[in-house]
């Protein structure tokens, strides 16, 4: 009785891990910017603090929780295409000198990152998909919106 407790309480263990290994992530927008839609390399650009303002002129600002951390592994693999490291080397250079509107703003979580997007005029982020709010805008990347077939930030 006690070994099938023990294998029930491991399946369902299992199955959490993969869960928080699949995650689909959005790319939100505050919704004063323009930016509707953007291709995978803009975002890997954006990721990266190589944009410094849009079209329109705005600063831009990417919000987002920290890449390094297990929640985060999908945009650590499709996005930066780095090792934890040269992530968290590449965020603190990009902010360098940039102390009014920094490149990069680490949160603490995505509820955080949705208010900041919404906050800041020229922002974007990359939260989960299940912390959208009606407060920001979802910008498709390669075309595609979350959940849709072929949309380059779905966890599975």
């Amino acid at each position: 009785m006690q070994g099938r407790r023990l294998l029930a309480s491991t399946l369902i263990l299992l199955s959490w891990c993969a869960l928080a290994r699949a995650k689909d992530l959005a790319v939100i927008s505050n919704k004063s910017n323009s930016v509707q839609s953007m291709t995978l390399p803009e975002l890997t650009k954006i990721c990266k603090g190589q944009v410094e303002h849009w079209p329109d002129g705005k600063a831009v600002s990417f919000i987002t929780r920290d890449p390094t951390l297990p929640d985060m592994k999908l945009l650590l693999e499709k996005v930066y295409g780095m090792s934890k490291e040269e992530v968290k080397e590449l965020i603190a250079n990009a902010n360098h000198g940039r102390t009014n509107h920094p490149a990069i703003v680490v949160v603490d979580s995505d509820e955080d990152a949705v208010k900041r997007v919404e906050s800041i005029p020229g922002a974007v982020g990359v939260v989960d998909v299940y912390s959208i709010s009606g407060a920001v805008t979802v910008v498709k990347v390669g075309g595609k919106l979350p959940l849709e077939p072929g949309y380059p930030l779905h966890g599975n």
